[in-house]
């Protein structure tokens, strides 16, 4: 029903005009192949989403947009609080504030190669991983709420990584109006042990070679070089942010109820913002984006002490830190006047451009790197936010490549054994928690992250600046 109604606006842009209870279109960023190929519950979800109290211009859909809880993974919505707008678990999804950081070494891959082994083995060695993972790092209940009011910045005063860190990191590392009183113990129960970990699911850090360069001047901006090597660090807030959607959601059930709002679906969870659950909901996912960074930062500081053991003069700088599972207060145009809106993004990442305040003055002139995950066997990127990306999507764009089929699925067609020997002789070494856990995130379990990047930019979402090609991965 729906894809019959997709009109094609532009390059990469496909519309489904209100009808029904849509308040406001759905806009979907893809190129043909990628729209034949989405699921028809993309469509229906965004539709619902359309439906919601308080949102404005649209509901968006990413290139690599596929069906999710509640919003779909890839959607894009914000919400007026001045006009009864609501805020969503659904919207953020049960890992706040998942994310990608992207690291520079100063080493090229002619350096690394004779020690990939080496390195593979003292990553995986030194970085927990796999379901429950454990880290080194126990807080006390009073250290639980400094780390989720502070974030990186209380990371960094613990010794993990260095101030110049905080400045390549979204929110200065530290993302305001974070309320730790509104976590539930159990929550906190369940990170006492897990700042520092990489969890499951598709979480994993991997070592790459900058394979292509597509925009000279923005890749000498952000430190990239030819054949230099890299690392990305692609997790969230693990426990506690999964048990903060589990404590709201119910509650923003009944609120939406009480309010005689009649949620399309369940998984839709959400509040208005101006109400108690709304404002204690804000509160407490601000906190678990905090806990997203602390992690980050804390992972980041022990792959240093890994590179440092193998190569003495390796020095990672962090180019950029983004998440892709937020809700954000930020000021955008609409109609020509200036709104401060919540902004959902689910599995979509902030990709600011040009000129933007909130980026380092190093990349104002630039725009905010962005950085796409690809899988453990294929490539990754790095693009730039756009002038034009801000005016289409509110400054967002894809994650990653985005899923081509379940879980489930994957584990039907593959072994995880028999990944791991089909990478390797790729020249692309795996270390894994579990046989299953790569059996799942088996790279054909994924849509092509090259044709989804392609769109993003055809779209103008976003620029490609940089490809990544794996040479090693730790994988959750």
């Amino acid at each position: 029903m729906f894809a019959e109604k997709l009109q094609k606006r532009a390059e990469a842009q496909w519309v489904i005009e209100p009808f029904g209870r849509m308040r406001v279109p759905v806009t979907i960023f893809a190129d043909e192949g990628l729209i034949g190929d989405m699921d028809e519950q993309v469509y229906q979800q965004a539709a619902n989403v359309a439906a919601l109290p308080g949102i404005v211009k649209a509901s968006y859909a990413m290139p690599d947009a596929h069906w999710g809880y509640g919003f779909p993974i890839g959607g894009v919505a914000a919400f007026d609080p001045d006009e009864g707008g609501v805020i969503s678990a659904g919207g953020v999804g049960f890992d706040i504030a998942c994310g990608v950081r992207a690291l520079c070494t100063g080493l090229t891959a002619d350096e690394v190669e004779p020690n990939k082994e080496k390195l593979a083995d003292v990553l995986a060695r030194r970085i927990p991983a796999g379901v429950g993972s454990k880290g080194k790092l126990r807080l006390s209940p009073l250290e639980m709420d400094e780390m989720l009011r502070r974030g990186a910045v209380w990371a960094v005063e613990q010794g993990y990584g260095n101030r110049a860190d905080l400045a390549r990191i979204e929110e200065n590392g530290r993302m305001a109006g974070a309320e730790p009183r509104y976590v539930s113990d159990h929550a906190k129960n369940r990170q006492e042990r897990q700042v520092g970990t990489l969890g499951s699911g598709n979480h994993y850090l991997e070592v790459q070679r900058v394979s292509a360069i597509y925009d000279e001047g923005i890749a000498k901006a952000f430190g990239l070089g030819f054949n230099e090597i890299t690392v990305m660090i692609h997790c969230g807030s693990r426990g506690l942010g999964h048990q903060v959607a589990t404590d709201y959601g119910p509650r923003m059930i009944k609120a939406a109820r009480e309010r005689g709002f009649e949620l399309p679906e369940k998984e839709l969870a959400c509040a208005p913002i101006q109400s108690d659950v709304g404002r204690q909901y804000y509160g407490a996912m601000c906190a678990g984006i905090n806990c997203a960074l602390a992690n980050r930062q804390v992972l980041t500081h022990l792959t240093r002490e890994a590179f440092a053991q193998i190569f003495g003069r390796a020095n990672l700088t962090l180019l950029y830190d983004v998440s892709h599972n937020t809700c954000k207060v930020e000021e955008h145009e609409i109609d020509g006047v200036r709104k401060t809106l919540y902004v959902h993004r689910k599995g979509a990442t902030r990709a600011f451009g040009p000129g933007h305040p909130s980026l380092p003055q190093e990349l104002r002139a630039t725009g905010q790197p962005v950085l796409i995950g690809g899988t453990m066997g294929t490539a990754s990127y790095i693009l730039a936010g756009t002038a034009q990306g801000m005016n289409l999507s509110f400054g967002s764009c894809c994650h990653g490549a985005g899923r081509a089929m379940s879980r489930s699925q994957a584990t039907k067609r593959w072994k995880g054994k028999d990944v791991v020997m089909h990478l390797a002789q790729k020249g692309i070494i795996i270390r894994g928690a579990s046989p299953r856990g790569i059996a799942e995130e088996a790279p054909g379990a994924y849509k092509d992250v090259a044709v989804v990047v392609d769109a993003t930019e055809k779209a103008g979402l976003a620029r490609k600046v940089a490809r990544l090609e794996p040479l090693l991965c730790v994988k959750g």
